[in-house]
């Protein structure tokens, strides 16, 4: 159960005409407070959004409350105009710890990014992607020739990491999977299981020649050279879920699902 602090709740919203419909509607129902003002976010669109709010306002403890106005909306409660300040009491909050991409492109500038679900890299062009796999320091794979490879959280495991192929991790485990996109050679090199204490670093090969592009969040890095990735033991991003569809109850949904 969550406890407001006060009633200071900061309305954010999607492009989309449904989105914007029920910005309309809930600012005319509840007090509708600047999102750097806000206690609490209530984000109305879909996932997309709900990662966006997490990586501009979780950063300083403020939880979000997604409801569905857009495509998808795993992350999202459904949409109701209706008794929103007793949803959002009776809501259970689920504490999240993201993933930090910090990349280098081939101009040597340096980028920072923060992720729920995964970081992930992709080629660019026509060519395959050649990657090399440090963990801890110590390389682990010489050469990755694919279309990429993504670095998945628990969270983030039933998202792009299943659409690769990668296995679903249970919410509690203290794991990141590495999985990789199109793999090509080594052929049968799915990818790894590794602890969320891991220090990855993706170096890029031939980066001027195969561009790579690096994604963590709404954070895209056009031609990465090298991209290192933690888990932050720092931040909390909080979200709060209805708790009769909690995020537990999602992902045996989702693994259940055809």
């Amino acid at each position: 159960m969550y406890i407001m602090k006060s009633n200071k709740i900061g309305f954010i919203a999607s492009s989309t005409k449904e989105a914007q419909e029920a910005l309309i509607e809930l600012s005319k129902k509840y007090e509708n407070v600047a999102p750097d003002k806000a206690d609490l976010i209530v984000a109305l669109g879909g996932d997309g959004l709900l990662l966006h709010a997490l990586e501009s306002f979780g950063k300083n403890d403020v939880p979000v409350y997604g409801m569905n106005r857009g495509t998808v909306g795993f992350l999202m409660n459904h949409y109701s105009n209706d008794n929103l300040i007793q949803r959002i009491e009776k809501a259970e909050i689920t504490t999240i710890n993201p993933l930090i991409m910090k990349a280098i492109d081939i101009k040597e500038n340096a980028h920072k990014g923060y992720a729920i679900n995964e970081v992930s890299l992709l080629r660019q062009s026509r060519m395959t992607a050649k990657i090399s796999i440090n963990i801890d320091g110590k390389n682990r794979l010489p050469e990755l020739i694919c279309d990429g490879v993504l670095l998945a959280t628990p969270a983030g495991s039933t998202a792009y990491n299943l659409s690769a192929h990668g296995p679903i991790l249970p919410l509690n485990s203290e794991l990141l999977s590495l999985t990789s996109i199109c793999a090509f050679r080594p052929r049968r090199w799915r990818g790894a299981l590794l602890s969320k204490t891991s220090s990855v670093e993706l170096i890029i090969k031939e980066p001027e020649i195969r561009g790579v592009s690096a994604s963590a969040g709404n954070k895209e890095v056009r031609d990465v050279k090298s991209v290192n990735i933690t888990l932050s033991k720092d931040l909390n991003f909080k979200i709060l879920f209805d708790p009769e569809n909690n995020l537990e109850e999602r992902f045996l949904i989702e693994q259940f699902s055809s």
